[in-house]
């Protein structure tokens, strides 16, 4: 599902068709697309001044189509309230006689809670929702397990510090429009504990923009999709934009592929937090109405104070010094998109994806300037070119004067550490996609190996680690990422840093909370599930994820790591009862993300597992 932020994942090395939740749910979508359609169909519009930036653009979406395997992309630039460059590139089937034009739509993923936040803000501008409310307040109904649910403010749902588990799984994707997502997550809610208390994260949280879902309804009396297209969509002219409710005429759309096969139309049934379905073209609109300050046409769409705090730092104090580099809005990934803020520019920006597409939408709200792209694979990487344009731009424009220098990687001095700080470091770590294991050879390096699911062991991460002068282990076999231990509230969390794409920055991000010892064995009823497989039974026939191979689960115990339950290839969890698992891990930023509960019912003597909205039976 949608993804955040636009960093390389640093750590999952997914399948290509995913046999399970993690894989799926880690790369939203197939990787094996169709080949390259060259050329670009419809029209474009250059601006004389930014020749060169469209230039650029244009190599790199096509080089990116290719290694992708992308059939159709499209873009559009903002410059000083006007499109200076609309284009589409590819066709939207394998024989190439339908050119992809600037009108086909394409799903954009989260993306979409940028609108979810808008919604919310014009709510809040005509009084009928505050921001620092609690969500029972809108929702009485709505609880969960954990008493701390109470807590909950509509601003942590918009800024994911609302402590929900991740992602409700249930008939998200399909070929074809499943009714009533958001009111069976609410409902499901009802079952699970929180896996941090609101506020005292920000960990990326799908299902807590779709409560947004539910509050819009209790305030308004409209749906989600029927107050966004009153209050945002007709009123800004984005007539190409809107929900997947209902199948779009063929030829409207670019269609996703699996293993090079171009597939019907893409629901999401997640509205507000992926399920926009617009074309670049209409997302200048927004982005104008932003840079603005909330007016388009000399109509009051939005308060300017509303847009400022949709712009606004909100993950402060929130485990500070293990995410530097992402400072969270109100539906922005980034307030201050941490490539742009390091050239003293800023930026607002949300990445999104689904099961067949990627796309990233950037607004430089001082610059007068915006950028979206997206594109029909999964496996496309729009984040880095829509960097590179913006930074481009504002060079041709004059708003900056020479592109940024690229960081050094020349290796700092070694340094030392002792060893019973190093014996500290090591152990297994978890998160939500694929554990980690640090062991050392001499008590002085450090190697990290990552849990394969295909190959069920280990695979490495990076070996030869050592301490550098600048506080962090580099390999000198595999330099391009470092590494770093902290610790955060009594837990050590491992950081790694990359140079960004463009090369000017680094980016920071934990991967992993080290796992204590687990406070004892297994109790019998765990240990009689073991070395189980598990087969999902309650996907529609539609489903998306079914069309690409999900379907068995696995539950066993490593190891490494005894007295902890380890699902799905991914996640461990520790027993809370004879019938129930819980979360464990606690991490920032992604690596948290998308943790599930795994409870165990008996339907006539026969056990069947839920996990995140999934219902399981054991494989005989």
């Amino acid at each position: 599902m949608p993804r955040q932020p636009s960093a390389q994942n640093l750590v999952d090395q997914p399948r290509l068709f995913p046999a399970s939740r993690r894989g799926w749910l880690t790369w939203a979508g197939t990787s094996a697309m169709a080949s390259l359609l060259p050329g670009c169909g419809g029209s474009s519009t250059a601006s004389p001044t930014l020749t060169t930036t469209i230039a650029w653009g244009r190599k790199e979406i096509r080089e990116a189509m290719q290694s992708s395997k992308m059939r159709a992309a499209s873009v559009a630039l903002l410059h000083n309230d006007h499109i200076v460059w609309q284009e589409a590139f590819g066709a939207l089937d394998a024989n190439a006689t339908t050119p992809a034009t600037p009108d086909t739509r394409f799903n954009v993923g989260s993306v979409s809670k940028v609108l979810a936040a808008l919604a919310i803000m014009v709510l809040v501008d005509r009084r009928l929702v505050q921001l620092d409310a609690p969500v029972v307040a809108y929702l009485p109904q709505f609880a969960m397990l954990s008493p701390g649910y109470r807590d909950i403010t509509v601003r942590h749902l918009l800024s994911h510090a609302s402590g929900l588990p991740g992602t409700y799984l249930h008939n998200m994707f399909a070929f074809a429009p499943l009714p009533g997502y958001a009111a069976e997550v609410e409902a499901a809610m009802a079952n699970v504990h929180l896996k941090h208390a609101p506020g005292a994260m920000a960990v990326y949280c799908n299902d807590g923009f779709t409560l947004i879902e539910r509050i819009v309804l209790a305030v308004t009396g409209q749906t989600y999709p029927a107050f966004v297209q009153s209050a945002l969509l007709n009123p800004l002219g984005m007539a190409r934009s809107g929900y997947t409710l209902q199948p779009l005429p063929p030829g409207s759309f670019a269609p996703g592929s699996i293993s090079d096969a171009p597939q019907g139309q893409e629901f999401v049934m997640g509205y507000a937090t992926g399920g926009l379905c617009t074309t670049p073209g209409d997302m200048m609109k927004l982005a104008a109405m932003l840079i603005q300050g909330g007016e388009h046409d000399g109509q009051r769409i939005v308060s300017k104070t509303s847009v400022a705090e949709m712009g606004r730092i909100q993950n402060q104090g929130m485990h500070p010094s293990l995410t530097p580099d992402w400072q969270s809005g109100l539906g922005w990934d980034s307030a201050r998109h941490p490539g742009l803020n390091a050239v003293g520019v800023l930026a607002w920006q949300k990445s999104g994806g689904t099961m067949f597409y990627s796309s990233d939408f950037c607004v430089l709200p001082q610059a007068g300037m915006a950028v979206m792209i997206t594109g029909n694979a999964a496996s496309f990487k729009p984040g880095p070119i829509a960097e590179g344009i913006a930074l481009r731009a504002l060079q041709e424009t004059g708003q900056l004067r020479v592109l940024p220098p690229r960081v050094s990687t020349a290796a700092p001095a070694m340094a030392t550490a002792s060893s019973s700080a190093v014996d500290a470091l090591l152990g297994i770590y978890g998160n939500y996609s694929a554990p980690i294991k640090a062991v050392s050879p001499d008590r002085q390096q450090v190697d990290l190996w990552s849990w394969n699911p295909k190959l069920q062991d280990w695979k490495n991460l990076s070996t030869g680690l050592r301490l550098r002068s600048d506080g962090w282990w580099w390999s000198d076999a595999q330099p391009g990422t470092h590494y770093r231990w902290e610790q955060s509230e009594g837990r050590r969390y491992l950081l790694a840093r990359e140079a960004a794409t463009a090369g000017h920055y680094w980016i920071t991000v934990p991967i992993g909370q080290q796992m204590p010892p687990a406070p004892g064995p297994l109790a019998a009823p765990w240990t009689a599930r073991l070395d189980s497989t598990w087969l999902l039974t309650n996907e529609a026939p539609t489903s998306i994820p079914l069309a690409i191979g999900v379907g068995a689960s696995r539950l066993r115990e490593l190891p490494e790591l005894p007295g902890y339950l380890f699902w799905d290839e991914s996640q461990f969890l520790l027993p809370l009862s004879a019938d129930r698992a819980g979360m464990t891990v606690q991490v920032p930023l992604n690596a948290g993300r998308d943790l599930v509960e795994l409870v165990v019912q008996t339907r006539d003597k026969e056990e069947w597992l839920h996990a995140a909205g999934w219902i399981y039976r054991r494989q005989a």
